[in-house]
């Protein structure tokens, strides 16, 4: 032991010195969706059923994601497009795909998450089902989409901010 070290002693009611609860050490379960629309916003583009898969496409190209939520004229979730669903497309019906409707493509059954979902359950659910992007739906309004690389990002940041807490802790 180096001789700067010296156990704790009983009497010691210093919290730092001792171990963190389970809760702390995984802070990450308590995280939810809501965190992350927080730091990245509700927006969400959509595109309707009638429309073409060209216009689709033009729609992932110009904001640069990789999913449209597809809503009817009163704005419900009827399905979500993404780009592996026009892939799939194209490679079923090469040079015929992009007038074809994004209705008769879109995955219909789409699986959501509520903004108080945790992110753990919603990473896993997401790596399960092996999809992309997961729309919010929270008291059955639409609120926001959260991505694989959301999810990651805020973990990124959380492991973040605790290493440079627990560097101020040692060195402070």
């Amino acid at each position: 032991m180096p001789s700067s070290y010296q156990s704790p002693m009983r009497q010691d009611q210093d919290a730092a010195a001792g171990s963190k609860s389970q809760t702390v050490n995984v802070s990450d379960q308590n995280a939810t969706v809501a965190d992350v629309l927080a730091g990245k916003g509700g927006e969400v583009f959509s595109i309707k059923p009638n429309e073409t898969l060209g216009t689709a496409v033009q729609e992932l190209r110009d904001r640069r994601i990789g999913a449209l939520v597809v809503t009817d004229d009163a704005g419900a979730l009827v399905g979500i497009l993404s780009e592996r669903d026009i892939v799939r497309k194209l490679a079923d019906t090469p040079g015929q795909t992009l007038p074809q409707q994004v209705g008769d493509v879109m995955t219909k059954d789409v699986q959501t998450c509520g903004s108080s979902a945790p992110l753990v359950g919603v990473l896993k659910q997401m790596t399960e089902g092996r999809f992309r992007h997961m729309p919010v739906v929270t008291d059955g309004q639409l609120v926001g989409m959260v991505t694989i690389g959301d999810v990651i990002q805020h973990r990124l940041t959380q492991l973040e901010h605790e290493a440079l807490h627990l560097k101020q802790l040692i060195i402070g």
